[in-house]
């Protein structure tokens, strides 16, 4: 079994899927990075990493080419831009990628979180995605989903980031992720 204590959870700290995937980490002990930035609305503090203007700046060029890969234009809002940079650094930061969203038919991940999915697959990370609507987990690999029922985290630097509107099943998910990871 692992040791929690030598683990680190990158994420942002943001309202549902970051947030609880960082009060699991700190309930079984794990280290905990929150990249976040001035202004930005967090719920977990723990480990926060403030990024400066000057880093986050140097995100516009993964936001540029995430964008083209998913055929969607980020907007020139400067809090969207922001959030969307400090996904860039929590996907560099882990050594394997779990998401909670949702997968759409073209095979990219829902909304904000899709960006942060597709950067992991160019970075040729694992990335695993709880998928609320389908209730299921699913990893990436040669180019497709396929569904993975036993997902555990395997290295000791992990990203953990996802939608905002975690569901009971998103939250349950990231529990039993954990529970398999560091308590079975």
């Amino acid at each position: 079994m692992p040791t929690p204590s030598d683990y680190t959870l990158f994420s942002g700290g943001a309202q549902g899927a970051e947030a609880e995937f960082g009060r699991q980490a700190e309930t079984l002990g794990l280290q905990e990075v929150n990249f976040s930035f001035e202004g930005h609305k967090i719920e977990r503090s723990r480990g926060l990493r403030m990024l400066t203007t000057e880093e986050l700046m140097r995100k516009d060029v993964s936001l540029t080419y995430v964008s083209r890969l998913l055929d969607r234009n980020f907007s020139n809002a400067p809090l969207i831009r922001m959030v969307l940079r400090t996904i860039m650094y929590q996907v560099d930061a882990g050594l394997e990628v779990f998401v909670v969203g949702s997968i759409l038919d073209n095979g990219t991940v829902n909304g904000g979180t899709g960006w942060g999915a597709e950067f992991a697959k160019i970075c040729n990370k694992p990335l695993f995605v709880f998928d609320q609507v389908k209730n299921g987990w699913f990893s990436y690999a040669h180019g497709k989903w396929e569904a993975a029922p036993t997902v555990v985290i395997t290295r000791s630097h992990f990203t953990g980031t996802g939608t905002r509107f975690l569901e009971a099943n998103g939250k349950a998910a990231i529990a039993a992720l954990f529970e398999r990871s560091f308590r079975a």
